[in-house]
């Protein structure tokens, strides 16, 4: 499950999708983030569907690499199904047992809840693996750059989130090797319920809280020792310029959700 993790990493191809400037996506993934909690009824979501099946495409990454993402929250998917299902109250019963009662308003709300979540962890997943860390600072600093005018220190905003976006999948690989050493060692994390493997992985905080922390001293000497200093006067190898794809992705964007607001009132 640990190699099903997909955040973090980055999908070398070459696609339209990629060559998009970083702020472009990332205003597309703010953009998709507020159309997936504005759009209601079927219409909406099947006009979510068609732009998400869209970039996909568009990005040539393939979907079962986005797919297996999911495979982490699969636990946090059926809680909230779970929760939606029969703690929402509504006039068409359904199935009635004791206290258990499931109303036709809860299983709608279930089943839209659900598929706004698959949408939304994989529609900004699309983000990362189209985007490297250092596009994605670069990006970041040049859209929160008016903040600097008020002295909110956005070089170095931009920078803790890269790293803690890089920082995912190598804890995620060092992890992996924390838990195949222990299980040479005869650790079990496999067998038993759920809440038996939960407690039996408490062995593995430890040596990884250690890894990580050696992990963020190392890079914190490597840039000291390179005189690193962020900010104001740094220039940038490949300074960030529109093009005329990026103005086409932003109409794109303006158009789906103002798509997505219609239907809404529509519907």
């Amino acid at each position: 499950m640990l190699r099903d993790i997909t955040i973090g990493q980055y999908y070398p191809a070459e696609s339209v999708i990629h060559k998009l400037d970083p702020r472009v996506k990332l205003m597309g993934t703010l953009v998709y983030i507020i159309s997936l909690f504005t759009c209601r009824g079927v219409f909406g979501f099947l006009f979510a569907t068609v732009f998400l099946t869209s970039v996909i495409w568009l990005s040539k990454v393939p979907l079962s690499y986005m797919v297996k993402g999911l495979k982490a929250i699969v636990v946090l998917m059926v809680i909230t199904a779970f929760f939606n299902l029969f703690f929402t109250p509504g006039d068409r019963v359904l199935f009635r047992f004791f206290f258990v009662t499931i109303t036709l308003e809860g299983a709608k709300s279930a089943a839209f809840m659900l598929v706004r979540l698959i949408y939304l962890i994989v529609g900004t997943s699309i983000m990362t693996l189209a985007t490297t860390p250092n596009q994605l600072t670069d990006g970041l600093e040049k859209a929160l750059s008016p903040l600097s005018k008020i002295k909110v220190p956005v070089h170095a905003i931009a920078m803790m989130m890269s790293i803690a976006l890089r920082f995912i999948p190598i804890l995620v690989e060092e992890t992996d090797i924390i838990m195949k050493a222990q299980m040479a060692r005869g650790a079990d994390f496999e067998s038993g319920n759920f809440l038996k493997r939960v407690k039996n992985m408490a062995p593995l905080l430890v040596p990884l809280f250690v890894s990580a922390f050696r992990r963020a001293d190392d890079l914190a000497m490597a840039m000291e020792a390179r005189c690193y200093v962020g900010g104001s006067g740094r220039t940038k190898m490949k300074p960030l310029r529109y093009a005329k794809r990026d103005y086409l992705a932003y109409l794109t964007l303006a158009a789906y959700l103002g798509g997505i607001i219609a239907l809404r009132i529509l519907f």
